[in-house]
């Protein structure tokens, strides 16, 4: 990186392996049981870093593994239909689910385009519970593009996570991340994991999901 900031080389890094195991943590912690539910992954770790939308598909030259888990930390024009992009240039979606604040109507038009294509078959969408009233027009397309494609269900409810998880051919995924699904020019954290674990961790968490709607 040089002086004023700007990308020079993408770098990635390879630490040990951890122990395989993947596990549930309900368990006591002093005289306390845990309220939450989390699950502990072991798995393969690669970082990257990117200030383009651009730059990151750039630095994805390589396949997804299953049981490795890539981050990612951008700025500039990235938010978190870029890191999704990543994974459809690798397969089409049988299914996914996200979850978002916010999010452009350039994006549901980027997603509707995906529907059409093929490359996404099923979706399920979960918003926050300001989405139908301060989005209204992106609302009103979100709503037209689940009734023509018949490919899920869309939740309202208080939310603010931002998460991808879906499967294709080739892998189960999940994506976290801090970023909304609309642009900014503000630095932003993400991971993608390759995991059906994480993946039926999140699947099963939003079926739960009763809608305001």
């Amino acid at each position: 990186m040089d002086k004023w900031g700007n990308l020079k080389e993408a770098k990635f890094f390879n630490p040990k392996d951890a122990d395989d195991n993947i596990k549930s943590t309900d368990e006591r912690v002093g005289s306390r049981r845990r309220s939450t539910v989390c699950i502990e992954l072991s798995n393969k770790y690669l970082y990257r870093r990117a200030f383009s939308e651009t730059k990151l598909l750039d630095v994805v030259d390589f396949d997804y593994k299953k049981n490795y888990s890539y981050h990612f930390i951008t700025g500039g024009d990235v938010d978190s239909l870029s890191f999704l992009k990543t994974v459809l240039r690798q397969q089409n979606l049988d299914y996914l689910l996200f979850s978002t604040l916010c999010m452009a109507a350039e994006d549901v038009l980027q997603l509707d385009e995906w529907m059409k294509e093929g490359k996404i078959k099923k979706m399920d969408a979960y918003l926050g519970e300001t989405f139908p009233s301060t989005y209204k027009i992106e609302y009103q397309m979100m709503q037209d593009m689940f009734d023509r494609h018949q490919c899920g269900r869309i939740a309202v409810f208080k939310n603010h996570s931002k998460i991808y998880a879906g499967y294709g051919e080739k892998f189960h995924f999940a994506i976290e991340s801090s970023a909304n699904i609309n642009t900014n020019p503000r630095t932003e954290n993400g991971c993608i994991t390759i995991d059906e674990g994480l993946y039926q961790f999140y699947k099963d968490f939003f079926d739960g999901i009763n809608s305001f709607e």
